[in-house]
């Protein structure tokens, strides 16, 4: 028994779900998403709650059963209240700018890295801090992982991009000091 697919999804006021052939589109306050539907997963719709079930018993449709529920349930959660990362860039001279929806970071390197921001993110800079929102929780994860790709912490002085409230183990380097 799935313990993430039992549970219902409550829908929030002024967000509307409409079922298709092989897909689920939602729609609200703050945008549209599209959720594609496994054939072993069915979906009932009943007032403002929408509960997953698995239409077969293989080890498959168990897989799928919450797997469909939590895509379902942040596409709820995103087009009503959206999904925000934010990330910290910590270093002496690290400077980052935000140019229409570029970001331009100086962190190191004999030249400066840009990096595009995808359709569907919004990016925000802050002196050293990004913010990242948008709709779509996977593709604002995934653009702040591309982000701290760029330069990871390092565990000796703590320079680096990292995420906001990410703790970076120090280490005690050549000399051994404790």
């Amino acid at each position: 028994m799935s313990r993430i697919g039992i549970e219902p999804i409550t829908i929030p006021q002024g967000v509307e779900i409409t079922q298709q052939a092989s897909s689920i589109k939602v729609k609200g306050p703050k945008g549209e998403l599209s959720v594609d539907l496994d054939p072993r997963v069915s979906i009932n719709i009943e007032g403002q709650t929408l509960q997953v079930s698995k239409a077969e018993d293989s080890i498959k449709a168990r897989e799928q059963w919450g797997l469909r529920r939590t895509l379902i349930n942040n596409a709820v959660q995103g087009v009503h209240q959206g999904f925000r990362k934010s990330l910290d860039v910590i270093g002496v001279g690290y400077k980052v700018d935000l140019q229409g929806s570029t970001l331009v970071l100086n962190v190191g390197f004999s030249h400066p890295v840009r990096i595009q921001l995808p359709r569907g993110v919004e990016g925000s800079v802050e002196k050293n801090r990004i913010t990242l929102s948008g709709i779509d929780k996977q593709l604002v994860g995934e653009t702040a992982a591309v982000i701290r790709r760029v330069r990871p912490p390092e565990p000796y002085k703590g320079k680096g991009i990292r995420y906001e409230n990410e703790v970076v183990k120090q280490k005690a380097g050549k000399s051994g000091k404790k």
